[in-house]
């Protein structure tokens, strides 16, 4: 039997996109072991230059419309909080002193995308942390800091643009709808170790927009 590759999940709290995604990480093969990475969102947009879907006002409103449709097609519970984009940074360095467990991944996205509070509020915040069995007010510590710090920037140096990205054997697969392609390589690596793949590693750029 073939060992199951490494699998790395890369997430943002702030992505209704990574929140859908967490629930579909459970139709990934039965005994696959996920390392569950807090990165800053707005990091990665800062390291490779690019607007988020929320700051661009079309894309906000069809990408609200579009989780709420799909979040209740595929029958996951979800609601989007009091005001967003919110700032993730409390709720992922809570995650990372709670040691980014699956449990307290989960239970901070639900309290974010469940029940339509303010991400914001002190109170609720901190109510949350002490489920955990940690005190809101020790998540500035500098370790905590620097921790969140290097998961996004080995996460850009590694080609995560986005989230929440999925890496399986050094691949990576970005959106909450690539668990398919996921799942297809790890079926068959070849999937995306072929010719047809190396020639698009290499293939031109034929035009490009001035900046």
């Amino acid at each position: 039997m073939v060992a199951m590759p490494p699998l790395v999940w890369y997430f943002d709290f702030v992505s209704p996109f990574a929140y859908i995604a967490l629930h579909r990480l459970r139709e990934l093969p039965a005994g696959a072991a996920i390392e569950f990475r807090p990165v800053l969102f707005a990091g990665l947009l800062e390291h490779f230059g690019q607007k988020g879907p929320a700051e661009i006002a079309a894309k906000r409103r069809y990408t609200y419309r579009w989780c709420h449709w799909w979040a209740r097609s595929l029958g996951i519970a979800f609601r989007f909080p009091a005001a967003h984009p919110f700032n993730p940074l409390h709720h992922l360095r809570l995650a990372i002193a709670a040691g980014s467990t699956e449990d307290a991944v989960r239970r901070i996205f639900a309290a974010l995308w469940t029940t339509g509070s303010d991400p914001g509020e002190a109170a609720g915040f901190a109510s949350l942390a002490a489920s955990l069995g940690l005190d809101a007010a020790r998540l500035g510590a500098p370790e905590i800091k620097a921790a969140l710090r290097r998961n996004t920037e080995d996460a850009a140096q590694r080609g995560v643009f986005g989230v929440p990205t999925l890496e399986v054997d050094g691949e990576l697969f970005w959106g909450a709808d690539a668990i398919d392609f996921a799942r297809a390589f790890l079926a068959d690596p070849a999937v995306l170790r072929n010719a047809e793949i190396e020639r698009l590693e290499r293939l031109p750029v034929g035009a490009a927009r001035k900046r």
